[in-house]
This record gives structure tokens, sequence and C-alpha cells, in this order.
């Protein structure tokens, strides 16, 4: 059987460590960059719950707005007796 050579070069050549460095870099840039939004966020969120109650409230007294005029139409829409 024909022998075969299976070893391989070890060396670790400059391009190879300056792309490694490149990539460590670009991902650390990449986390601070998702750090950054995730913090604007949670800020936003902070103040969401204040916001949505409001909305809840204002939306229950459009209904009763709605109601209220409803029932004005119909009594000026009834014939007078």
């Amino acid at each position: 059987m024909a022998e075969r050579n299976t070893s391989f070069d070890r060396t670790i050549t400059l391009g190879l460590v300056v792309t490694v460095m490149l990539q460590t870099a670009g991902a650390l840039v990449w986390v601070g960059a998702t750090e950054a939004r995730l913090n604007t966020l949670e800020t936003q969120m902070a103040l969401t719950p204040a916001v949505a109650e409001r909305l809840a409230r204002l939306e229950g007294q459009s209904i009763v707005m709605a109601q209220s005029l409803s029932r004005i139409e119909r009594r000026l829409m009834q014939p007078e007796k």
C-alpha cells in the first residue's frame, strides 16, 4: 500500500492573526451597538405603561361619548308628540 503523508503546516501567518483580530473587533463593536439599542428600548418601555393606561382611558371615554351621541341623535330623530 502507498504511504500517505498527512501532515499539516501549523504555522500561523500574519494575515490569519490580523483577520482574527479584525473579526473580534467587529464583534465587539456590534455588541456595543446592540447594547445601546437595548438600553434605548428599555428606556422607551419604561414610559410605555403610562401611555398605554392613558390610551385605554381615552378609548373608554370615546366609547361613552359615541353612545351619548347616538342617544342624542335618536331623540332628535323622534317625532314630537
